[in-house]
């Protein structure tokens, strides 16, 4: 964040504390406008001329400039991922409830992994469910990885889609 005398910038184009233009100003003018209100001239781009400043006060300035690390921060970070267990032979009301807390975790943006545990010949149960539970979730969250049936059980990673 580029603040009071640190622009160098010959003009600025200039908005006040309570968002009003005020218009292209010199410098100078603008840091005296500044100290008159007891405010600092931010400069929030430099990839104009003249570049745009606005008076913010130091506390506000400060608060802005963290929340935008946070929120870069937070976008850093990998999605992460919930498990949701299910069984072959699974009651339909029961179904809806597993479906609503998967919506639900898409929607928080968390990945989901689906796993069905298996026993015996259940393998080809438990890849239909699957397969019904991505259908269902259509629009919400897509699948990652394809429907991975071994020995003891069946599951499939999900995403969350991206909102338009």
């Amino acid at each position: 964040m580029i603040v009071n005398e640190q622009i160098k910038a010959s003009e600025v184009q200039l908005t006040g504390i309570e968002g009003e233009d005020l218009g292209i100003v010199s410098r100078s003018e603008a840091l005296a406008l500044a100290k008159r209100h007891d405010v600092d001239l931010v400069c929030l781009s430099l990839m104009s001329s003249p570049p745009p400043c606005r008076l913010v006060s130091r506390s506000a300035a400060k608060q802005d400039m963290n929340a935008r690390k946070r929120d870069e921060k937070r976008k850093e970070q990998p999605l992460k991922t919930k498990e949701i267990r299910l069984t072959p032979h699974i009651e339909e009301h029961d179904y809806e409830t597993k479906l609503r807390q998967v919506e639900k975790l898409l929607e928080t943006g968390h990945a989901v992994e689906l796993t069905v545990r298996v026993q015996g010949k259940e393998g080809q149960q438990a890849k239909a469910l699957l397969e019904r539970l991505l259908a269902d979730l259509k629009g919400r969250g897509a699948k990652e990885t394809g429907i991975q049936v071994s020995g003891k059980g069946a599951a499939v990673k999900v995403v969350p889609t991206p909102s338009p």
